[in-house]
């Protein structure tokens, strides 16, 4: 899966979802795309260094998934008790269009409790 891809598949999970690039400031972030429900992020990555893709995961299930699949370690630049990283080189791109769909379901439900729809 490339970037373009991903970026489809991440605006085609909802209305909802809404795509920034907040690190304009940081110039090692400049590229990060991120992607938003319920105005939390679920997903990100740098568009001009495809290569980890950062994906919020259920904290009991990242020991699973980084043994089970080698291209799923440490996320870029959050906690790892939340996150997770995957290698966007090495994941196919079912595994990857799993996991980016848990996240933003994780996400919406976790503050469904706010307004979410697309402003």
């Amino acid at each position: 899966m490339n970037v373009e891809e991903l970026r489809d598949y991440c605006l085609s999970l909802g209305a909802d979802v809404e795509e920034k690039m907040p690190f304009q400031a940081f110039k090692a972030a400049q590229g990060v795309l991120a992607f938003y429900v319920c105005g939390h992020m679920f997903c990100y990555f740098d568009v001009d260094r495809f290569s980890t893709v950062s994906l919020k995961c259920r904290p009991e299930d990242i020991d699973d998934l980084k043994e089970r699949h080698p291209e799923v370690g440490p996320p870029y630049n959050l906690s790892d008790k939340h996150w997770i990283g995957v290698d966007a080189t090495a994941a196919d791109s079912a595994l990857l269009r799993r996991l980016t769909q848990q996240s933003y379901l994780l996400v919406k439900q976790q503050y469904s409790h706010h307004k979410c729809k697309k402003k």
